[in-house]
């Protein structure tokens, strides 16, 4: 009776089935008596678990929601200025309450099937123009993972566009910044190696080409804030045949000139900080965009328009990468999907600004930076960065240093601690005058004197754009119609509507296709995504800060494990098939510790999912 009472709503009821009403009809279809003898008669009896697994017991939907509350204020929602390609901004709350939360919107299949998801298409339709215009390029596709696989995925697309004279030569080096984001270099080190690329890190304005570079990858803005004038040498590169890929910061392009425009061929990043929370980490939709004449080898999918013979437009795939069209072991790439949701976040987030709010946004945070800067430079500190967009390095001293260490964990603040004299401070949308003022305290605390006084409204009508002219933007972008109509929230909720009715989803019917989609999360696995507690977490701030994360996955791993029989268990990032690559390079690296390195062949079923043998061709293995 206690049990019944405990689980009277319990969420497999509620949200697995079948329901205890149901499974007589069922039963008796299938031609058996009972649930426990349909198993025994489709589970071999010599792989049955000859134990119960050793579990947590269920909880309902509402003790399952109080206690992962008590897990989210285990996480310290310290205000970060760490920067490194995570920034904290502000959600609209008509795309949060219309698509973050909204079933609509998160409950659909990834679009393979155009003439139901119309919609979707038309969103990321959205995304792709407001990438290709931000960065200067001719074609984006529709989103990637993260930053630093789109960065992985550009180096290899970079490879197989080898001129025949670098071809010939057998060019095989890619050229790296060493102020690239630490997480992509270490990516690309990942990705490169078991396909025998070679990696050349180092400082670009001591980088001399030789006839081996195929390619090379730059931040810009770069890792430490600085904005470099990079058209020399993206020139010194094009001299070789070699090909240049840039990661930039999308909004840092509202003010500065895009790489489009400074001669980059490839334009890789994420869309984070337009409008899609922290999350520690992820996830989050990378961007990845190209010159037109290299669209065909483009990891991912491409939205286009189709117009038929009465000139009605409809959205399709032009091109469209899944599981099913990979070239199995000639696939270029295991890439089969989009983050559709969290890129059509980011491209609803740049039509409710549009071109004036977004440029607005952008000039905010650079002004905020340059009163930071001056407020500093006051207080004795060095700022090495001579042109920046939201982020500062500044000297310290050995013993402001410390000073500044703890005076930071003491008012809730991480900054970013490059080395023992070097500290990075990166500005974000949510900078106001409070938290400015905190950071100026902080650093006044370290120097031992009176902060400065901010007055910013007579700070900000003296402080203009600080850049060379040949890196302020003079183009414009955004000009298209639908990032000029919907700037009020009744116009932005009616639009979005329309295109949410326009879409197959779960509020409409049963999804005519499986494999790994959310369609199934219930509503009580989805809200805590907006909690702070999870929601505002930087993914390189201490450990101590991120115990709720650090428990869950304990937990998860532990759980996992025991399902699986496993010894231990790696998580991934939001796509199976980085999963399957990570498994394969497991392998790899089995055989090699053994000195088995001419091991390299894999057998793959014919049935098989199409990124198996594409994930196998990526760790270098031969496909049979």
């Amino acid at each position: 009776m206690k049990d019944e009472l405990r689980h009277s709503d319990s969420f497999s009821k509620r949200h697995l089935g079948p329901r205890n009403e149901d499974l007589p009809e069922m039963l008796e279809m299938i031609g058996v008596d009972s649930l426990d003898i349909l198993i025994k008669e489709t589970i071999p009896e010599d792989i049955f678990l000859k134990e119960p697994l050793k579990i947590p017991e269920a909880i309902n939907e509402n003790e399952f929601l109080t206690s992962l509350l008590d897990v989210a204020r285990r996480n310290k929602t310290f205000k970060s200025f760490i920067g490194l390609g995570y920034y904290d901004c502000i959600i609209p709350s008509v795309i949060r309450r219309n698509i973050f939360e909204n079933p609509g919107w998160y409950t659909q299949y990834t679009p393979y099937q155009a003439e139901i998801a119309q919609g979707r298409l038309e969103a990321l339709l959205i995304f792709q123009t407001m990438v290709g215009d931000l960065t200067g390029m001719e074609v984006a596709n529709a989103s990637l993972l993260d930053e630093a696989t789109a960065a992985a995925e550009a180096m290899t697309m970079s490879h197989r566009l080898r001129s025949k004279g670098l071809v010939q030569r057998d060019a095989n080096v890619f050229f790296v910044s060493d102020k690239c984001f630490p997480q992509t270099i270490d990516v690309l080190k990942t990705r490169s190696e078991p396909i025998g690329i070679e990696l050349e890190i180092g400082d670009v304005n001591r980088f001399k080409s030789h006839d081996k570079i195929f390619g090379a990858i730059l931040q810009y803005p770069n890792a430490e804030g600085n904005v470099m004038d990079i058209v020399n040498f993206i020139g010194k590169i094009h001299q070789d045949e070699a090909l240049v890929t840039v990661a930039a910061d999308l909004l840092s392009l509202t003010l500065l000139t895009p790489p489009g425009e400074l001669g980059a061929d490839i334009v890789v990043g994420s869309a984070q900080r337009f409008g899609v929370p922290l999350g520690y980490g992820g996830p989050h939709a990378a961007f990845f965009a190209a010159r037109d004449e290299y669209k065909r080898q483009m990891p991912g999918r491409i939205i286009g328009v189709s117009v038929d013979l009465h000139g009605k437009e409809a959205y399709r795939m032009a091109l469209q990468t899944r599981e099913q069209h990979i070239r199995r072991e000639k696939a270029t790439s295991n890439i089969c999907t989009a983050q559709a949701l969290l890129a059509i976040m980011a491209g609803m987030y740049a039509v409710y600004h549009g071109p004036k709010g977004l440029r607005k946004i952008g000039e905010r945070v650079h002004s905020f930076t340059q009163i930071l800067d001056k407020a500093i430079s006051e207080l004795g500190y060095e700022q090495k960065n001579d042109y920046y967009f939201d982020t500062l390095k500044i000297k310290v001293t050995h013993s402001q240093m410390g000073t500044i260490k703890t005076t930071t964990l003491g008012a809730g603040v991480n900054f970013r601690f490059i080395d023992s004299e070097h500290i990075g401070i990166s500005l974000d949308e949510t900078i106001n005058e409070n938290y400015l003022s905190q950071i100026v305290e902080i650093f006044a605390n370290g120097a031992q004197k009176q902060a400065p006084p901010l007055n910013l409204e007579n700070e900000t009508t003296k402080i203009r754009m600080d850049l060379p002219p040949n890196l302020a933007r003079k183009s414009g972008y955004l000009t298209h119609p639908v990032f000029n109509s919907y700037h009020s929230e009744t116009k932005m909720m009616r639009y979005v509507k329309k295109l949410e009715n326009r879409d197959l989803s779960m509020t409409f019917s049963m999804i005519p296709l499986g494999s790994c989609t959310m369609k199934l999360n219930a509503a009580s696995e989805m809200i805590p995504l907006g909690w702070s507690g999870f929601s505002k977490i930087h993914p390189f701030v201490p450990l101590d800060q991120a115990q709720g994360y650090g428990q869950i996955f304990k937990e998860l791993e532990s759980l996992l494990c025991e399902i699986t029989g496993f010894d231990a268990v790696s998580f991934q990032p939001n796509s199976g098939a980085q999963g399957e690559y990570t498994s394969l390079l497991i392998i790899r690296a089995y055989h090699k510790d053994r000195g088995d390195d001419r091991r390299n062949v894999v057998l793959i079923p014919s049935s098989a999912h199409g990124t198996n043998p594409a994930s196998a061709t990526m760790a270098g293995m031969k496909v049979v």
